[in-house]
């Protein structure tokens, strides 16, 4: 069946997933000897921390961070929707990598500082189902901390970021590569590829973040590939080929699924924590 561009909405790229686990901004307060610029740069990013970790773990296991790391939880409620996901080997051991991966940054954190596709979109149904839900998550993580790095003062802050940002770079670079091999590939039962889902997904985070492209799909006109020369685009990047950046603002409007970061939604209903994200919200 055919998909227009309008029938996909942020609700519908990765419904019933889950909702993150919520984390304590005092995590980040308690180290008192960071500038308060960073504190407030550092702990934005922890939403998305959070979110990736429970998606990556339960897609993998079955589970999230209650059986894995009850610790890291702070209290927050169970996901609703998530699952094990139907995945072939090699594709769930890359998955279990990147869940293993997101605890460690979490516990990093604690210890040192729908228009609706019809039928509903399933990540779980298949590999690449899930690495096309997979392929929504780490980009937007990774642009954020390109666009905190330049902003932070202290060489502590800046080495953490320098860390963070290589290893979400190479989470978003596999899943693309992965799905790029089966970029011609038509996704059941929509009748649409691989390619022209990534295209659809970075268009309308781009629509949401409301800052003009940077965002790119697999498969891109000649003119937009690297040097204007290539239509294959398994790494995004702007016409240097450089990584785009994001600021907070731009971030919430998209995790939101509102296109504004006073308007919660999406995978925050009740809006994401730390200073940056509650200086948005209606006041009570």
């Amino acid at each position: 069946m055919s998909l227009s561009a309008k029938t996909i909405t942020f609700a519908a790229l990765l419904i019933l997933l889950l909702l993150p686990k919520s984390y304590s901004s005092k995590t980040i307060e308690s180290n008192s000897s960071l500038p308060q610029v960073d504190v407030d740069l550092l702990e934005f990013p922890l939403n998305l921390e959070y979110l990736e970790a429970e998606f990556f773990l339960y897609g993998a296991y079955g589970y999230g961070l209650d059986k894995i790391a009850p610790n890291l939880t702070k209290g927050g409620p169970t996901p609703i929707g998530a699952k094990r996901g139907q995945m072939d080997k090699f594709t769930r051991d890359v998955i279990k990598q990147f869940a293993l991966q997101e605890v460690g940054h979490l516990r990093w954190w604690i210890v040192h500082l729908r228009n609706k596709l019809v039928p509903s979109f399933d990540p779980y149904r298949s590999g690449v189902n899930f690495l096309l839900a997979s392929y929504l998550i780490p980009y937007v993580g990774l642009t954020g901390y390109v666009g905190a790095s330049p902003k932070l003062q202290d060489p502590k802050s800046k080495r953490l970021v320098a860390g963070l940002l290589g290893v979400e770079s190479g989470q978003d670079a596999v899943i693309r590569a992965l799905l790029y091999e089966h970029a011609h590939k038509k996704v059941k039962p929509y009748g649409i590829t691989v390619a022209e889902f990534t295209n659809r997904f970075s268009q309308l985070r781009n629509k949401l973040g409301n800052a003009g492209v940077k965002d790119e799909g697999l498969v891109v006109v000649e003119s937009e590939g690297a040097e204007g020369l290539i239509t294959g685009n398994v790494l995004a990047g702007d016409k240097y080929s450089v990584a785009f950046d994001r600021t907070p603002e731009e971030i919430l409007r998209i995790v939101y699924g509102s296109g504004d970061e006073h308007k919660p939604g999406g995978f925050y209903p009740k809006g994401a924590d730390g200073h940056i994200a509650k200086s948005h919200l209606p006041k009570a």
